[in-house]
């Protein structure tokens, strides 16, 4: 599950950018440019023009008890990665990845924008110096969310990036109140031309409208005799069905007047490899309607026979009743 996309470490960095350093030789050689006919030098390219620029977004929810995590990365061959996590507490409770591939389209788009963060005014990042200092490190509070551009250019094996507050997510991002500064507004705008470049206009979260919520544990088989995805609302249920799901176990403590547990499981699988996903908590008009995800392997995988009951146990905070659950499809997992 994880693999998340997020911002790379340093070292990480570093090696990624030398391993990329010959490609990009070759890349620049037939870069027409230099009246000698030779290669285009990177000080002759716009910043990030062979490279990438990432928008990571951090979301509160709950005032602040938990998180929603976006991380959208572009790349100059046309080809983007979304990641997403849900957190509650500071513990992650599920994690999703999509990968596109390389496409002539996407990669003139990312020229474009890239020329347009060099250049339009506006939209300009690079350049602005007081107006959009580099060095910048806010606190945006329970209701904002923290919002982070990084350009990288592997031709000059270099990267900058800015932190700013805004309001909204991927979708929803509003550049009007950003800051500080008036020039901050300028992230969320070319947050949101990434997103209506990559991901589409009509992208949706996967954890849309979910409270926040932890994983507890989960695993391939439960001892457990639970068949169907349950809430659990009080010490004395939590604690009957954990001597039966882990018998002999420490009980992980949960405070049940602000907190509940929601035990996804969908019954009995007959083949290894397969997994159950808690994907949204949704306070509805009445009462929370959960929704559980099956996930199974791909069609070009070969799975041994197994009988087992996947299960996923999260903690959330208490959600209205009565608590229904929808089970909201099949997704299909990559081999291993």
């Amino acid at each position: 599950m994880m693999g998340m996309g997020q911002v790379l470490s340093y070292p990480a960095r570093a090696s990624w950018l030398r391993a990329a350093r010959g490609v990009l030789v070759a890349v620049l050689a037939a870069v027409a440019g230099c009246d000698d006919g030779g290669p285009v030098p990177p000080e002759a390219l716009r910043f990030g023009q062979v490279g990438s620029i990432q928008a990571r977004l951090e979301v509160p929810l709950g005032l602040g008890v938990g998180e929603l995590t976006q991380t959208l990365t572009w790349r100059s061959t046309g080809s983007w990665t979304l990641s997403e996590a849900i957190s509650y507490d500071g513990v992650l409770g599920d994690a999703q990845r999509v990968d596109s591939i390389a496409e002539v389209v996407r990669a003139g788009q990312y020229a474009l924008l890239i020329t347009q963060v060099n250049e339009s005014e506006g939209l300009r990042l690079l350049g602005l110096g007081d107006e959009l200092p580099e060095d910048l490190d806010p606190t945006c509070g329970p209701t904002r969310t923290r919002i982070t551009i990084q350009i990288v250019d592997d031709a000059r094996l270099a990267e900058k990036s800015w932190v700013r507050c805004v309001d909204g997510s991927l979708t929803s991002l509003t550049p009007a109140g950003a800051g500080p500064g008036a020039a901050a507004s300028r992230l969320a705008q070319v947050a949101l031309l990434m997103a209506r470049s990559t991901v589409g206009a009509d992208f949706r979260s996967s954890y849309s409208g979910s409270v926040p919520f932890a994983t507890l544990e989960r695993g391939a088989d439960t001892p457990s005799n639970v068949r169907t995805s349950m809430a659990v609302t009080d010490s004395v249920e939590w604690s009957d069905f954990w001597r039966d799901h882990a018998p002999g176990r420490a009980l992980p403590a949960v405070d049940f007047t602000e907190n509940m547990v929601v035990v996804g499981i969908t019954g009995v699988r007959n083949e290894a490899g397969d997994s159950v996903e808690v994907r949204r908590v949704l306070p509805v008009d009445i009462g929370t309607l959960i929704h559980v995800v099956d996930r199974v392997l791909g069609n070009f995988c070969s799975p041994a026979a197994r009988r087992h009951v996947p299960f996923h146990i999260v903690v959330a905070p208490r959600t209205p009743t009565p608590h229904n659950f929808a089970s909201v499809g099949r997704e299909e997992v990559p081999c291993g």
